[in-house]
């Protein structure tokens, strides 16, 4: 079984060298697997050309060291609106912003969460659910990410101004 978090130590020192932070690595598939690779520069911007630059980077590393057997797919990309959440540090930074998480088993009685993003204390993320904060344990986060903003409908978007000449 490959493990990707042994992929991430590995590809993480040249994603850096080169610029970049790494998100995400995740590996799916049966037949012919995909090697997802999430990453970011460090402003948090994303280009299709750093997806390629990315890409062309760390193929070159995987092909010598080889972690994966047999044949699967390197997919590159930016982490996107609905950002997964993956370091303690991730918690401090998107502060304010609303999120999505996901525990491993439920706590007063639920396992997912919606709410505002209020920060870390000590090892909790503390989250606003509409008024009531909740605190959960980093440790028994299974998943979480960055709730999507919604877009107000077109008609509802302020109509742009022609500028005249």
């Amino acid at each position: 079984m490959v493990r990707t978090d042994r992929i991430a130590e590995l590809i993480a020192p040249r994603l850096e060298a080169m610029g970049f932070d790494l998100v995400r690595v995740r590996l799916q598939g049966g037949d012919r697997p995909v090697l997802q690779v999430m990453a970011e520069r460090k402003d948090g911007s994303m280009s299709l050309d750093d997806c390629v630059e990315v890409s062309r980077g760390v193929s070159a590393l995987l092909d010598v060291a080889d972690p994966i057997m047999g044949a699967y797919t390197l997919e590159v990309s930016s982490p996107g609106t609905d950002r997964p959440l993956m370091k303690a540090a991730d918690y401090e930074r998107f502060a304010g912003l609303e999120a999505k998480v996901e525990l491993q088993a439920p706590r007063a009685g639920r396992r997912r969460f919606r709410g505002v993003i209020l920060g870390l204390d000590g090892d909790q993320v503390r989250l606003d659910l509409a008024g009531e904060e909740v605190a959960l344990p980093l440790h028994e986060i299974q998943s979480a990410k960055l709730a999507p903003r919604e877009m107000p409908p077109k008609a509802a978007r302020p109509a742009k101004q022609k500028r005249s000449r």
